[in-house]
């Protein structure tokens, strides 16, 4: 398990959504056990027992409730099907407001951006790796794919940079944990899986990926590779204790991406992608990419400014993408 990234510097300059001003608590032990909820599926579980790891090391009590998403329990439709944005989400968020649970752990790709009455984002750690990566039988490489070969994967934004690349290829829909997609991949059901790098190393898959599928052919969902803590806006011991496992670094890049897809209102299933870098030098790097749902037109634009004008860079960047007509692009992918 790895040990928890130092906290940096708070800055009240960064998008109310994620605020990491550390609230005035006494400097003593915490009064309360930290109720940490969480997805029940193996990735979830790890990433929240990562964080429960971190709190313990700073002197926190701690345990994990375990709450059943809609899009774990229906795992037979496509994921635009069943609701679309939330579906992993909005009963933790529900839990929070009802003081179920005191925090909770989200892949933040899997996190709407809209700002919801009462919570918070109180931390984003140190980010994983952000690419995706191709599993294929047999090991070929995305290039040495059959001609129709076919792809499992759910996301839309997956399926417009595959067939940017190669139109050739069939994309089939494919939901469940990770375990059970390898299963269906050895099974024969598809040629090739499309799974985030980041989910495959927490859980110690590495060894199975075939190639890693970075930028510029591919970029990211807006979040992956990300965790996004979130607490109640008024509970001052619970953000002060998250505020200590903030990663700065990551959370300009992340909350310029984030800003991105709230201007674009595209939602996390649109077929937008994009990533913030910090660079050596702490300038905030942010390069973005809105598809057609086929994956014909690739609409691209890029941008860097101070890490503390994150929020500005991201509404910058999707405005050219705007001014491109990616806003046509991701209304069309909504009408279907």
């Amino acid at each position: 398990m790895p040990a928890a990234p130092e906290m940096g510097s708070a800055t009240s300059t960064f998008s109310t959504i994620f605020s990491f001003e550390k609230p005035a608590v006494p400097a003593s032990t915490p009064s309360k056990v930290f109720r940490i909820g969480t997805r029940r599926s193996a990735l979830a579980r790890w990433q929240a027992e990562w964080v429960a790891t971190a709190l313990r090391a700073n002197g926190a009590e701690v345990v994990l409730v375990p709450i059943v998403t809609r899009g774990d329990t229906n795992q037979a439709q496509p994921l635009g099907a069943i609701g679309g944005d939330g579906l992993f989400t909005k009963e933790l968020q529900r839990a929070l407001l009802a003081e179920e649970i005191d925090l909770a752990v989200h892949s933040l790709k899997d996190l709407p951006t809209e700002h919801v009455p009462g919570l918070l984002v109180a931390a984003t750690p140190e980010r994983a790796p952000t690419a995706d990566a191709l599993i294929s039988r047999g090991g070929v490489t995305l290039t040495e794919l059959p001609t129709g070969a076919r792809i499992g994967t759910g996301s839309l934004r997956r399926r417009a940079q595959l067939w940017h690349a190669r139109p050739d290829l069939t994309m089939h829909d494919i939901r469940g944990n990770v375990d059970t997609r390898l299963q269906k991949l050895r099974g024969g059901d598809y040629d090739a899986l499309v799974l985030a790098e980041a989910g495959l190393t927490r859980l110690g898959l590495e060894a199975q990926i075939t190639e890693r599928l970075s930028t510029p052919r591919m970029l990211p969902a807006v979040g992956q590779g990300a965790l996004g803590l979130e607490c109640r806006e008024q509970d001052a011991e619970t953000r002060a204790a998250l505020a200590q496992l903030n990663h700065p670094a990551t959370h300009a890049a992340v909350l310029a991406e984030r800003a991105l897809m709230r201007a674009l209102a595209g939602g996390c299933l649109a077929p937008i992608a994009a990533l913030g870098i910090v660079n050596p030098s702490g300038q905030l790097n942010l390069s973005a990419v809105v598809l057609s749902g086929d994956g014909h037109t690739r609409l691209a634009a890029e941008g860097a400014a101070p890490v503390v004008d994150a929020d500005t860079l991201g509404r910058r960047v999707a405005a050219e993408l705007a001014a491109a007509g990616a806003l046509e692009l991701i209304d069309a992918v909504r009408r279907g």
